[in-house]
């Protein structure tokens, strides 16, 4: 991770500018902003420079910005998934980075830490690496929203969403279409299981690997503070 100094994020990114993102995107894999007050067309329009936008289908949106998601934990709704994860794996195509902005945050707590799945890569043995990359994941949207679905209301609320998004499959690893480093690309929010292998051995081999990432020196932490803004690529 990297903090970013010396660009006004309200105003529109100039090419050079874009590119220099993208490429300290690619060298730091998460990269952060203080101090951006940018609207939300500001926001759609900076994600905009990294390629065509998705929408999240379980989550409210910003009016008139279906693109923006609003993430929101209230002591009458609080937050459900704490769990380290890829943005969207359940999709056959996850989106390739999420932009992400403070608008109101805690006075103390509610830091979020990132964690590099090349290093986390690079960490395993030649042998364990080498197994791992036959291997073939299901991912699955029902699966990391059970608590919700679960939930009164919950079924009928998420019906299209879970109709919509299938399981899928992605390998265990996955090579990075711009760096070409390995990464590992499983998170215990949507795997459910590797194919080909006994249920004891997938729980097994997965728990290892969700384990593994969590590695304190493949992480950093990020602490919040008022606009805010974190820029992640989820490919790593």
């Amino acid at each position: 991770g990297a903090e970013v100094y010396g660009l006004d994020l309200t105003r529109k990114l100039s090419g050079e500018d874009s590119l220099r993102i993208r490429k300290l995107l690619n060298e730091y894999q998460v990269i952060f902003f203080r101090d951006q007050d940018i609207s939300p067309a500001n926001q759609r329009d900076l994600a905009l420079t990294f390629g065509p936008l998705q929408s999240h289908p379980a989550y409210d949106t910003v009016e008139g910005y279906p693109e923006i998601t609003i993430l929101e934990s209230k002591p009458e709704a609080p937050t459900k998934i704490e769990a380290w994860h890829a943005d969207m794996t359940f999709r056959q195509h996850p989106p390739m980075g999420t932009v992400l902005r403070s608008v109101i945050v805690p006075e103390r707590g509610g830091d979020t830490l990132w964690s590099s799945m090349t290093a986390a890569y690079d960490g395993l043995s030649f042998q364990m690496q080498k197994f791992l990359e036959g291997l073939t994941a299901v991912h699955d949207f029902a699966w990391g929203f059970k608590e919700s679905l679960v939930e009164p209301g919950g079924q009928e609320r998420l019906a299209a969403a879970v109709a919509a998004n299938p399981p899928v499959r992605h390998p265990v690893i996955h090579t990075h279409p711009e760096t070409g480093k390995k990464v590992i690309f499983v998170n215990s929010l949507f795997t459910t299981h590797i194919e080909g292998l006994r249920k004891v051995e997938s729980d097994a081999i997965l728990a290892l690997l969700f384990d593994h990432i969590t590695t304190a020196e493949y992480t950093c932490r990020f602490q919040w503070r008022p606009n805010s803004i974190a820029i992640w690529d989820n490919r790593s």
